[in-house]
């Protein structure tokens, strides 16, 4: 009988799909994806996550989910493993004996039962008084929290100076969490990653684990995780130079001023990393190191940063700026590479955040 995983990747790979791809597409994490078809299941939360992801990932590869679920159920199943002496053992007759003492056990009870109801009857039955729920109000104080949460629930993620709530504003197809940069949807066993701050700084990973849709009496089982970075210290801004004519600088950003940005790696295999920031006298030196797959790191300047890259396509580069998250590449697949991200002064007397290759 084929495993959940094999059936998983063998139909991804006849669709000529890339785990990358299935990612963007399903805003499932490719660790997640991953670990679905290598039946890998201890890297999720609970078996709640896990029944979600298998979820939406069979039903994105029009695969049927009864047949997963079924299939998942028997490996679990055989997992648990049986002890040698129940499997020898013998019938007992001790179960008929105590079927039948209980059933005559339930007759008297039954008839003792009745014979009080009607005895104590009361005169008019009162309908229950149904209470209503109070909606609750939770803080995230760690690096991530997980709780059932029912519509009108929120929680209140503190950052540097300021605090931002996060409310679960309705249960249907799809949740829907309001935040105060607008509403998030949620489909179940999908994740979503929230910017709540202006400069990119507070940032929240929101995981729907369980839920019944347009159901908001059974509540929805969501983790919160924690992605703050540090603002940087305002310094004085070093005089720009001119970005015309510059050869191999690539604009990843334009606007009329200069201002703190965020530079996040995230990588793809392992490779060596190097970073040195710009034109910050407070914070010399070069840092190095050797990064494993799926780590990830976030560096924060004000004018500049020097990057060094074994392996250009290793490596999943992004810089967050004004609010906004934007891709770049820094070269190919297996390309070493050097280059320079700051701030250029154009003849306009704008500025663009750019890419410098350098020899």
């Amino acid at each position: 009988m084929e495993s959940v995983g094999n059936k998983l990747k063998s139909t991804r790979e006849d669709k000529g799909l890339t785990l990358e791809r299935v990612g963007r597409e399903t805003n499932i994490s490719t660790r997640y994806l991953e670990a679905l078809e290598t039946e890998n299941y201890d890297v999720f939360p609970s078996e709640p996550y896990t029944l979600g992801y298998l979820r939406n990932y069979s039903e994105y590869l029009g695969l049927d989910q009864e047949e997963i679920f079924s299939l998942y159920r028997s490996m679990k199943i055989q997992d648990q493993p049986v002890p040698m002496d129940e499997l020898l053992r013998g019938p007992s007759r001790l179960p008929k004996i105590l079927a039948i003492a209980g059933i005559i056990l339930g007759i008297l009870l039954l008839g003792g039962g009745l014979s009080y109801f009607i005895m104590n009857r009361p005169q008019r039955e009162q309908a229950p008084v149904r209470e209503t729920r109070i909606a609750l109000e939770y803080n995230l104080t760690t690096d991530f929290f997980e709780r059932r949460f029912y519509p009108g629930d929120s929680i209140l993620v503190r950052g540097e100076t300021d605090s931002y709530r996060l409310l679960l504003a309705n249960i249907g197809d799809v949740l829907t969490i309001n935040g105060p940069r607008g509403p998030a949807m949620l489909d179940l066993g999908q994740e979503v990653i929230l910017d709540l701050s202006d400069n990119g700084f507070v940032r929240v990973r929101i995981i729907a684990g369980d839920f019944v849709r347009n159901d908001n009496l059974s509540g929805a089982l969501l983790r919160f995780e924690l992605e703050t970075m540090p603002v940087p210290v305002v310094e004085p801004l070093v005089p720009m130079e001119l970005s015309t004519g510059r050869a191999g600088a690539s604009v990843i950003f334009a606007s009329p001023n200069p201002m703190p940005f965020t530079l996040q790696a995230a990588f793809q295999n392992y490779c060596f990393f190097r970073y040195e920031i710009l034109f910050e006298a407070s914070r010399p030196g070069r840092t190095e190191q050797y990064y494993q797959r799926f780590e990830e790191i976030s560096i924060s300047a004000q004018n500049g940063i020097r990057i060094g890259v074994s392996n250009a396509q290793a490596v999943r580069l992004s810089v967050i700026v004004a609010g906004r998250v934007l891709p770049f590449e820094a070269g190919g697949a297996g390309e070493v590479v050097a280059a320079d991200l700051r701030w250029l002064r154009n003849e306009d007397n704008t500025f663009s955040l750019s890419l410098i290759r350098l020899e």
